[in-house]
């Protein structure tokens, strides 16, 4: 299935959790928060992964929404561990370093289209990202 495929108009979900604000916020820009909390650990070492995680776990019963953004978010952070390992042991063969630009720009393009997507009202599956968590 086509990224793009998967791209949905997620007002229907809003509409029905519109009295629930998540952390005194609008329930799009909380969608918002979350994708661009990965760059967190850009300031915190290991807050890219635990601010999102944070944000998708305290949240993700109260909201459809949140959950299936918080579910993207996990899938693709659990994926580019994984790359990154793959890409570490690849170095030796010599093309790992070329890997680790790729998976660092791909993350941060992501990163960036799924908060465009969630600020349009719209759930981005992040490409490339497998499906851990369903």
């Amino acid at each position: 299935m086509k990224a793009n495929e998967y791209l949905e108009d997620s007002f229907e979900m809003a509409d029905e959790e519109s009295d629930f604000r998540p952390w005194n916020m609008d329930l799009r820009s909380y969608t918002i928060l979350m994708h661009l909390s990965v760059f967190a650990g850009m300031i915190v070492p290991m807050g890219g992964i635990a601010l999102p995680l944070l944000m998708w776990l305290t949240n993700k019963d109260k909201s459809a929404l949140i959950d299936e953004h918080g579910k993207n978010i996990m899938n693709w952070m659990i994926s580019s561990f994984i790359f990154a390992i793959a890409s570490c042991v690849l170095i030796l063969v010599g093309v790992g370093i070329l890997m680790i630009i790729a998976l660092v720009i791909c993350s941060f393009i992501f990163t960036i289209m799924g908060a465009v997507n969630a600020s349009n009202g719209k759930v981005f599956k992040y490409p490339l990202a497998i499906e851990f968590i369903k």
